[in-house]
Order: structure tokens, then C-alpha cells, then sequence
């Protein structure tokens, strides 16, 4: 792994406030497009989450140009798996450098434009918007990270959502994921609007048309 990271020791804030300008730094200047997810993005929109790696969303024709700028400016790096991840330390942080998430989301243009500048531990940092974490979060649960589930319901129950964003990313991505979050997320007295539940159930199960009466 490299000098720079420590397995299980915590690092510490000043250093994952540090490495997270650091990286924000050398991907700007390599004009890498990108947007921050995971825990730092949970811990903005959704609840209060205690997080020490950085979790970067890029494209993925930009990932193995986003690894070289991080190892020319002194990470430590490796491809963990050319599917979906490559990996980054220093400082004992890890970055993780993600370009595919569950369910075969992409980062693409309209994810960008709706992400937003926010400030996370006094770093200006560039966020994925809460309707994306949403279904990145929905898509992502599993056995072994239930935390995504919960985190997904936090973010409805926090937030002011477009609904019909959520719609569309659903119908493309996971629309019986989806469906099911936010079945439970009204088990639970979370305010779910109606009409998108009816339109995600329709996508997941269409109604066939009513059989007409032969005439005679």
C-alpha cells in the first residue's frame, strides 16, 4: 500500500482536511470533471456520519488520467479493480476513485450540473446533489452495507427533492430498488409523494390493457 497509509489507524481531521484540499487541487488543475459521494456527501445531506476516506465519482475515460495526477503529486496508488475502482493514500487517507457505482451509474453531464460547491470540515468541495446520493445510496445496499439504505432514507427525510429527477434516474438505474426505498420510507412516516410511487410501480409492473368485449 505505501508509506502513506496506516490500516487501522484513523487519521486524523487535520489530515483528512488537508488531503481533501490536496485532492480537490490536483484534480482541478488536471481538468478532471468530478464530484464527491460516499460519507462526505451522507454526512452533508443526509445524517451525521463519521467518515475518514474520500470518495471520488468520475467518469470513466478520466479514472486512469485522475490516478496519474494523484501519483504525480505524491500519492500512493493502485488499480484495485478496472471495473469500477482504483485507489489513492496519503496522509493515511484513503481515496477512493470510483467510476462505475451499483447498478451501472455513470457520472455524466446532467449529475455535474446538478451537483453543488459546499463546505465540508472548512474545504469547499463539490458534492453530488441529494437526488443523485439518493439512488447512488438506494442501488449501493446490500447485506454487508446496510448503511447505504439508511443513509438513502435520511436524505428523503432531510431534504427538498426533485421528484421527478429522482423519477427519470430510477427508471434508467433501479426502478424496484427505488420502488422499494420508498415503499419503506412511507412505512416509516416519511413523506413520500404518492404519484411517484404509482408511476415507479407502473414501470415495474405495467398494467395490461383492458380486454374489449368482442363485438357480436
Amino acid at each position: 500500500m505505501g508509506s502513506h497509509y496506516e490500516e487501522g489507524r484513523e487519521p486524523s481531521d487535520d489530515a483528512i482536511r488537508h488531503t481533501l484540499g490536496e485532492v480537490i487541487s490536483v484534480l482541478r488543475e488536471a481538468g478532471i470533471a468530478f464530484l464527491l459521494i460516499g460519507g462526505m456527501s451522507a454526512a452533508t445531506f443526509a445524517r451525521p456520519r463519521v467518515t475518514d476516506d474520500i470518495d471520488v465519482f468520475v467518469r470513466p475515460d478520466a479514472a486512469r488520467r485522475a490516478l496519474e495526477a494523484l501519483s504525480a503529486a505524491g500519492f500512493d496508488t493502485k488499480e484495485k479493480d478496472p471495473y469500477w475502482l482504483y485507489k489513492a493514500w496519503k496522509h493515511g487517507v484513503l481515496v477512493d476513485v470510483i467510476f462505475r457505482s451499483s447498478g451501472d451509474l455513470y457520472l455524466d453531464d446532467e449529475m455535474l450540473a446538478r451537483g453543488s460547491e459546499r463546505d465540508y470540515m472548512g474545504v469547499p468541495a463539490p458534492l453530488v446533489s441529494p437526488e443523485d446520493l439518493l439512488v447512488i445510496k438506494a442501488l449501493a445496499a446490500a447485506e454487508h452495507s446496510p448503511h447505504h439504505w439508511y443513509d438513502a432514507l435520511a436524505v428523503i427525510g432531510r431534504c427538498e427533492l426533485d421528484w421527478d429527477y429522482v423519477l427519470g434516474r430510477a427508471r434508467l438505474a433501479g426502478p424496484r430498488r427505488l420502488l422499494s426505498l420508498l415503499l419503506y420510507a412511507e412505512s416509516t412516516d416519511l413523506a413520500v409523494p404518492a404519484e411517484i410511487i404509482e408511476e415507479l410501480f407502473e414501470v415495474v409492473h405495467p398494467q395490461a390493457p383492458p380486454t374489449r368485449e368482442p363485438v357480436r
